[in-house]
């Protein structure tokens, strides 16, 4: 290993959706992170590793900042929030707009309290007109002092390169953390179940709130073939009816569209079978958060 390896911790915050998850996938060239066009879409912290020859950044991605409005809204946020304060470089992402609204000036409040160096990352510029650029720098530059301002592309890629060049220059120097093909330190069946509620997000569209989690009963692995049992869990009756659908249309099209996620995440076929079950306000429960592998003092 090089004298002058460096490896560190970046964390990704943003008002929910301006399109982190996109970015840290992105960077590491495969899904970890679940992506949806809901806000709460990502709800545990979680790890990806990029290791280059100049070094290693383990990426932790919070949900967003947001203000909590139940249990598992307030775990969200203590997450977030906490974070900020253990990682050696924070990186900032935000859309492109010289409009600061009550969401960003809530997290320039958070930012000064802490002393980690803060990277400014404006994303989407594919979107917009390059000199307008310039003045989405200007405004933002007149509410805090960045480290430095990155404007990239997330979904393209635009300008990626530069601001892993600028991370590594807040990053100390030190050996890596993780071996060179580790990609996540996300447990296997979070990844599936996380898969799984990004292709309910997305098949229910508008129908159903983010009032959903999967729980993940069994994976069983057989030379080249995995069985897994998971069970999608909603909030009412009602929702039980939509997510399974016309005659177990829309389960089986969530099914369809997950397996075949699944398959190409572990490299094997996959037999995948759902249930939906009904546990009413769980997101308001302490044990039934912890039971969909959120925890309390994480």
């Amino acid at each position: 290993m090089r004298a002058d390896y460096k490896s560190g911790f970046v964390t990704l915050i943003g008002r929910p959706n301006v399109g982190k998850s996109t970015l840290m996938n992105y960077l590491i060239g495969q899904k970890i992170a679940i992506t949806s066009n809901k806000p709460q879409t990502t709800r545990n912290r979680i790890q990806t590793v990029l290791t280059t020859e100049e070094g290693q950044i383990v990426f932790v991605d919070t949900p967003g900042i947001h203000k909590a409005k139940n249990k598992l809204g307030e775990y969200m946020v203590n997450v977030a929030e906490r974070t900020l304060n253990e990682v050696d470089v924070v990186v900032w992402l935000v859309e492109p707009s010289t409009f600061i609204g009550a969401g960003e000036k809530h997290i320039i409040e958070q930012l000064k309290k802490v002393k980690t160096p803060v990277v400014l990352v404006i994303n989407k510029v594919d979107m917009v007109k390059r000199e307008e650029v310039f003045a989405f720098i200007d405004a933002y530059q007149k509410q805090y002092d960045f480290a430095a301002i990155v404007p990239v592309s997330a979904r393209t890629g635009e300008n990626t390169d530069e601001l892993i060049k600028v991370l590594f220059q807040y990053l100390p120097y030190g050996p890596q953390f993780y071996d060179e093909d580790t990609i996540t330190d996300q447990p296997q069946r979070q990844i599936v179940a996380e898969i799984i509620r990004e292709k309910a997000l997305h098949a229910l569209n508008e129908e159903i709130p983010h009032g959903i989690a999967v729980a993940i009963d069994r994976m069983e692995f057989k030379r080249k073939l995995v069985n897994i049992d998971a069970t999608i869990i909603c909030e009412r009756d009602s929702h039980k009816g939509i997510i399974i659908g016309k005659q177990g249309a829309m389960l089986k099209k969530i099914g369809t569209n997950a397996r075949f996620e699944i398959e190409k995440m572990l490299e094997m076929q996959v037999n995948l079978k759902l249930w939906v079950k009904v546990k009413k306000d769980w997101r308001d429960s302490d044990f039934l958060i912890k039971n969909f592998g959120y925890t309390k003092d994480e």
